[in-house]
C-alpha cells in the first residue's frame, strides 16, 4: 500500500534536488557541483506486460561530465518481489535513454536497509548474468540533524532527515530543531517544509509530536499564524500569491493531479480567507475536487421547476 511516508520519501528528491549532495556524500559518492536536475517518466512498463512504475526517476545534467538517470525507490519493508524489478528497471531505463542509471533506495528502519543493500544476482549454475547493487540510505547512514542553526541552513535535508528517521528515538529532537529553525525563516521559505512533513508523517506518532509544534510555534491559518503576519508586514498581493504557491506545491508534495483550470483559479485567486480555507484542507484532501467542495462562492444549479 502506498503510503504518505513512501510518497514522501521519493518526491523530496523532485521537489528539493539539492539534498542529493548530501545524500551522495554519506554513500561516499561524489556528486557533481553543478548540475542540471529535472523529473522524467516513471512508467516503465512495456506494450503488454503488467504496469511497472518507479518511484521517482530523475535527469542528472552535470555542468562537467555525461548525463546519467537516478531511480529513487522508497522501501518500507522488505519485498522479494523488488529484487528482480529493480534490476528490470535499470534495464529498461538504461535501454530507453541510453543513458547510466544509478538506483537509490531510502528506508526507514535497518532491517529494510541491510536487505535492500543486496547485491541481487541474477544466474544460474554458478554463473551470475546480472548483479544489482542498489545504493541505499536509511537511519544507519543519514544524518541526525538535531541543531537547530544547521536545520536552518539546511532545511531540505533536515526535512529528509527527519522522514528518514520518523521511527528512531531521536525524532522529538530532530522534530524540534526543525520546528524552530523553520519559524525563524521567511514564510515563502518555510511553507514548503512544514506541509511536507504534516503530510508525509500523517497520522504516525511522529505526525503527531509534528502537529503539536506546528500548533505551538502558531503556524497554521486562524491562529496568530506566520502567514497572518506576513500578511499584515507585507501585501495583500503578494501573500496571496504565496498562500495560492502553497497550496499548489503541497497538492503536487501529495501526488494529487491538479488540472490547468483548478491550477488557474488557485493562482488567481486573491481572497486571502478563501486560500486560507483551501490552505487548512489541503493536508486532508483526496483530490483537487475535495479542496473545493466547501467553496463558499461555489453555487450549484439544480434547476428551475
Amino acid at each position: 500500500m502506498v503510503t504518505s511516508a513512501h510518497e514522501g520519501m521519493h518526491r523530496i528528491f523532485q521537489d528539493r534536488p539539492e539534498i542529493l549532495s548530501p545524500v551522495f556524500g554519506v554513500l561516499g559518492i561524489a556528486f557533481p557541483e553543478k548540475a542540471a536536475v529535472y523529473a522524467i517518466g516513471t512508467d516503465v512498463t512495456e506494450t503488454r506486460p503488467i504496469a511497472r512504475h518507479v518511484d521517482t526517476v530523475l535527469r542528472i545534467s552535470p555542468s562537467d561530465g555525461d548525463d546519467f538517470l537516478l531511480a529513487v525507490e522508497a522501501q518500507e519493508r522488505r519485498d522479494t518481489k523488488k529484487e528482480s524489478s529493480w534490476p528490470y528497471y535499470i534495464a529498461y531505463l538504461q535501454a530507453r535513454y541510453d543513458l547510466p542509471v544509478l538506483l537509490l533506495v531510502v528506508c526507514r528502519d535497518r532491517a529494510t536497509t541491510k536487505w535492500a543493500t543486496g547485491p541481487f544476482a541474477c544466474g544460474a549454475r554458478g554463473w551470475i548474468a546480472q548483479r544489482t547493487h542498489p545504493l541505499v540510505v536509511g537511519p544507519d547512514n543519514l544524518p541526525v540533524i538535531t541543531n537547530a542553526r544547521t536545520a536552518a541552513e539546511k532545511p531540505a535535508m533536515a526535512t529528509f532527515s527527519a522522514l528518514a528517521h520518523a521511527n528512531s528515538p531521536h525524532i522529538d529532537a530532530i522534530l524540534d530543531a526543525l520546528g524552530h529553525a523553520l519559524a525563524g525563516m521567511d514564510w515563502g521559505a518555510a511553507s514548503y517544509f512544514f506541509q511536507f512533513l504534516e503530510s508525509a508523517l500523517g497520522d504516525s506518532p511522529a505526525g503527531a509530536k509534528w502537529r503539536d509544534i506546528v500548533t505551538f510555534v502558531n503556524y497554521f491559518p486562524g491562529r496568530g499564524t506566520v502567514m497572518e503576519r506576513a500578511y499584515l508586514e507585507g501585501e495583500a498581493q503578494g501573500e496571496a500569491r504565496g498562500e495560492a504557491n502553497a497550496i499548489l506545491r503541497f497538492l503536487e508534495a501529495r501526488g494529487i493531479s491538479v488540472p490547468e483550470e483548478a491550477r488557474d483559479r488557485i493562482a488567481s485567486c486573491t481572497d486571502l480567507d478563501l486560500l486560507n480555507h483551501w490552505l487548512d484542507r489541503t493536508p486532508h484532501v483526496e483530490s483537487v475536487d475535495d479542496l473545493f467542495a466547501e467553496d463558499p462562492e461555489a453555487t450549484v444549479d439544480h434547476g428551475g421547476a
